[in-house]
C-alpha cells in the first residue's frame, strides 16, 4: 500500500499549497496537510475535488489538528485506477490513505457522497475511526428523497453552462439567502475546482445509485457521531439525519 511520495504545487482558494501523492492499492491519491495534532480527514462530496474546502475553514481546523485533504479516485489530482467505483471501495481508498500515512485512528468528517464514505469506513474499519461528523448524510438514498420537482430541475441540461448553474443554485438555496449572499455564493462556487472529468462524474453516480446504504447497519455505529443537516436543504432532506440519530447509538 505504502508507496513513494511525490510532491506538486497547485493554486487553490488564491494560495499555492503543496499537493502530495501516495500509492493505495490501484491508484494514486493525491492529498493535502495542514495543522498539528490528532488527525482529521475530510471526504469531498459527489462531483467535487478537495479544493470545494474553504481556505477560512481548514486553517480554522488546522488551529486544533492535523487536517487532511485528498481527491477520491478519478477526480482531481487522484488516479482513477481499474477496480470498480462503489462507495465500498471509495471507503477502501480513504483507509488505504490513512494507512499509506501511518495514521491509526483518526477524526473523520464526511459531506453528502463523502458521509456515505465516512460510514462505509466507520463500518469496515471501526478501530480507524475515533469521532464521526456526517453532513448532509443519508443512509437510504429511497428513504426521504428529494421531490420529483427538484430532481427534475437538478437534471435540466438545457442552456448555456451560466444558466444551468443559476438553476442549480436557485433550486438549492432559498430565495431569500440568495438575494442576501450574492458575494457568498461566489465565493462557493466560482473558484477553480480542478480537474473533474465526466466519466468520473458518471461513474460516482453509478456508485450511489448501486450503494446498499447502512439502514440495517446504524446500530453498528460504536464511533461518537455529529450529524449535521441544513434545515432548508430540499436535495438531502433533515429528516434523513433525524432517523439516522435515533439508530446511530452515540449520536445527535
Amino acid at each position: 500500500i505504502i508507496g513513494a511520495i511525490s510532491m506538486a504545487t497547485h493554486e487553490a482558494t488564491g494560495s499555492n499549497d503543496t499537493i502530495y501523492h501516495v500509492t493505495v492499492g490501484d491508484i494514486s491519491i493525491a492529498y493535502r496537510t495542514y495543522g498539528s495534532g490528532f488527525p482529521l480527514i475530510l471526504i469531498v462530496g459527489y462531483g467535487s475535488t478537495m479544493h470545494i474546502w474553504e481556505s477560512a475553514m481548514i486553517q480554522g481546523l488546522a488551529s486544533h489538528y492535523k487536517v487532511i485533504l485528498f481527491d477520491n479516485r478519478g477526480i482531481g489530482d487522484s488516479t482513477t485506477g481499474s477496480e470498480p467505483f462503489s462507495i465500498g471501495q471509495f471507503s477502501e481508498d480513504t483507509a488505504g490513505l490513512l494507512n499509506a500515512l501511518g495514521i491509526q485512528q483518526a477524526h473523520v468528517l464526511g459531506w453528502s457522497m463523502g458521509a456515505m464514505i465516512a460510514q462505509e469506513l466507520v463500518l469496515r474499519h471501526p478501530e480507524m475511526v475515533n469521532k464521526l461528523i456526517l453532513c448532509s448524510p443519508l443512509c437510504d438514498a429511497n428513504m426521504f428523497p428529494p421531490s420529483y420537482e427538484v430532481i427534475q430541475k437538478l437534471t435540466d441540461t438545457s442552456g448555456t453552462p451560466e444558466e444551468r448553474g443559476m438553476r442549480f443554485i436557485s433550486t438549492l438555496f432559498p430565495d431569500e439567502w440568495i438575494q442576501n449572499n450574492g458575494q457568498r455564493i461566489g465565493e462557493v462556487f466560482f473558484r477553480p475546482m480542478g480537474i473533474i472529468p465526466e466519466d468520473t462524474i458518471g461513474k460516482q453516480s453509478m456508485a450511489i445509485a448501486f450503494w446498499t446504504g447502512t439502514t440495517e447497519r446504524l446500530g453498528e455505529i460504536g464511533s461518537p457521531a455529529l450529524l449535521v443537516a441544513g434545515t432548508d436543504d430540499c436535495l438531502v432532506i433533515p429528516d434523513n439525519s433525524r432517523f439516522m440519530s435515533k439508530k446511530i447509538p452515540n449520536a445527535q
